[in-house]
């Protein structure tokens, strides 16, 4: 079963730290673009950040330089570093590997002021 599962979200204040993880089964998942998006209420989904069966990393602007996406080969699992959190960071966290239609549910990350 092709799937992907996240976790790692939750509470924090400003300027802490979270580690969101992306674990795929039934597929390997560095074959693949994957993709973390962001939800908050209210607003659209938003790409946040890629990586690519070639490692090419791309983000966008607003995470520049706060955010590092990685992936582990041996785990089958994409990790989202989120530093500097702020709280418009606020919002569900999905990932997704476009190419076969795969979504996981998505983890909440809740940001304080």
């Amino acid at each position: 079963q092709v799937q992907l599962v996240e976790s790692g979200g939750g509470l924090v204040q400003s300027g802490g730290s979270l580690r969101l993880s992306c674990a795929a089964s039934g597929f390997k998942l560095s074959n693949y673009r994957m993709t973390w998006y962001r939800q908050a209420p209210g607003k659209e989904r938003e790409y946040v950040a890629r990586i690519t069966s070639r490692d090419i990393t791309n983000y966008i602007d607003s995470v520049k330089g706060r955010f590092t996406i990685s992936r582990n080969d041996d785990q089958n699992t994409v990790y989202l570093q989120m530093d500097s959190l702020k709280p418009e960071d606020s919002a569900m966290y999905l990932c997704s590997v476009g190419v076969l239609g795969v979504w996981g549910r998505g983890t909440q990350v809740s940001v304080s002021s």
